[in-house]
């Protein structure tokens, strides 16, 4: 699992996975960093729209200009310079990544 620690859907993630004994290993990529091979990776497989978080301070603090003309490259930039925009928890199984968590879309890929 990827994000940073104390945005409560991490809280929420992490005791859904603990309580349901799913052993897991927490990433903070703020703190343990971000490689460029890792976001382009997930770029590719999500696509830069669903990784930003729109909603998140991060986001409304960018310049008009570069959220007008958003893509993937500026996307990319934007990501590596800021993880805080990037949505949290991205749950990574390996052969599927989650964005966000939802409990039951937890345990349909659990169960």
């Amino acid at each position: 699992m990827f994000g940073i620690p104390g945005c409560d859907t991490i809280k929420k993630a992490r005791k859904w996975l603990e309580e349901n004994g799913v052993d897991y290993q927490f990433h903070d990529y703020k703190k343990d960093g971000l490689s460029e091979a890792q976001l382009d990776s997930w770029l590719d497989e999500l696509g830069f729209e669903a990784l930003i978080n729109k909603r998140g301070t991060t986001w409304r603090k960018l310049p008009d200009d570069i959220k007008d003309n958003i893509d993937r490259d500026s996307a990319r930039a934007v990501m590596l310079e800021n993880q805080s925009i990037i949505k949290r928890p991205l749950l990574d199984t390996g052969s599927a990544k989650i964005l966000g968590f939802k409990a039951d879309e937890y345990q349909q890929l659990f169960s």
